[in-house]
């Protein structure tokens, strides 16, 4: 453990730095001492003291420089310096004020004048020690809370997934595939130049939390539809296309309460665009192009993907060979042209996904 020392005493005349170490010393300080800068320098940084009485007119290294040093390290920049000084005009005293010192005392002095102002800036340097120490525990607890309430969120949303997958015939890991196509996808986004304005590590840990909220409008829709074995009818369809606008309400509800949620905006994006085409022949608003969010542009290819990988009772899984050609061919069409190229950049990673949780 380094030695602790209150006071650093800077003085190229011994004796000054005799006499004022010796009464402080006496009032129960605990005093270090150092004849010029540079050895100033060396004390501080081997043994910080609370506060630094330095001269200004010095050798080698005048009380400024020192004091602009010692700012310019992060670990001393703390340290109040209390100027003592022949030195009396305006000019200087606004100089040592400019290099960070904390007050001025001009020579010859009273110890009793010197003492006071010590007793201030120790008291303050206590003072603001505390503080530091207080704001430091207060941004733990906040990071704490926030990853409790980050994690009561994440929590939530997989519930609410899970709900919407248990009425549907999707496999178990279905809600995992999904979002880890997606994370893949939209991690690729992000290296590219032209995207990182609009993802970034937020947006990418955000559509890997809220992807699987894509279909919870499925718990409104019918069981004779939604489990329906054969193919729908036009008007057995248009009830299934509602899957979109009602997620979509549901989650509106929850931020018109929280309307900074950046979790439940995005998720509304997913839950409602997720079927817009590129082309503008998708639901539920015949979104196009640009129009389309771009969570919502992945989410279209993770989703396509994993039905197209995914074994139903109309059809058998397609391999990831035949599957990728499909998304490939929709580029520009079905799907966003960006997506799809980051889609296909990420094809080891998907397929390795796929290989680790297994297909539907």
């Amino acid at each position: 453990m380094s030695e602790h020392i209150d006071i650093l005493v800077v003085d190229d005349m011994p004796q000054n730095v005799r006499m004022l170490g010796e009464r402080l010393k006496r009032m129960g300080y605990a005093v270090c001492t150092a004849s010029s800068g540079v050895e100033a320098l060396a004390q501080a940084a081997a043994h910080a003291p609370e506060l630094i009485l330095m001269d200004i007119n010095m050798p080698d290294m005048d009380g400024y420089e020192v004091c602009r040093r010692l700012k310019e390290d992060p670990q001393l920049r703390k340290i109040p310096v209390l100027f003592i000084s022949a030195l009396i005009d305006t000019d200087d005293k606004v100089e040592a004020f400019n290099a960070g010192g904390v007050d001025y005392v001009t020579k010859p002095f009273e110890f009793k004048e010197v003492n006071a102002r010590v007793k201030t800036h120790l008291e303050l340097r206590r003072l603001q020690s505390e503080l530091e120490r207080h704001s430091l525990h207060l941004e733990e607890l906040v990071a704490l809370k926030v990853r409790e309430i980050s994690q009561a969120q994440r929590s939530m949303i997989v519930a609410l997934a899970k709900l919407s997958e248990s009425r549907d015939d999707d496999t178990g890991t279905h809600m995992e595939r999904v979002r880890g196509v997606c994370k893949v996808v939209a991690a690729t986004l992000q290296r590219c130049d032209e995207h990182s304005d609009i993802i970034n590590d937020i947006f990418v840990e955000n559509i890997f939390h809220t992807s699987p909220l894509h279909d919870i409008g499925k718990v409104g829709i019918s069981d004779t539809i939604l489990l329906k074995p054969g193919k729908l009818t036009p008007e057995e369809f248009s009830i299934m296309k509602t899957h979109t606008t009602i997620g979509a309400e549901t989650l509106q509800s929850v931020a018109a309460q929280f309307p900074d949620n950046a979790f439940v905006s995005m998720g509304i994006e997913i839950a409602r665009s997720h079927h817009e085409r590129w082309d503008g022949n998708g639901y539920p608003d015949g979104l196009a192009g640009d129009a389309i969010p771009v969570a919502a542009r992945i989410m279209a290819i993770a989703d396509v993907y994993d039905a197209l990988r995914s074994k139903r009772c109309y059809k058998d899984a397609f391999s990831h060979e035949k599957s990728r050609n499909i998304i490939l061919e929709g580029a520009g069409t079905q799907f966003a042209p960006m997506a799809t190229t980051a889609f296909e950049k990420a094809e080891e990673e998907i397929v390795a996904l796929y290989e680790r949780l297994g297909d539907g």
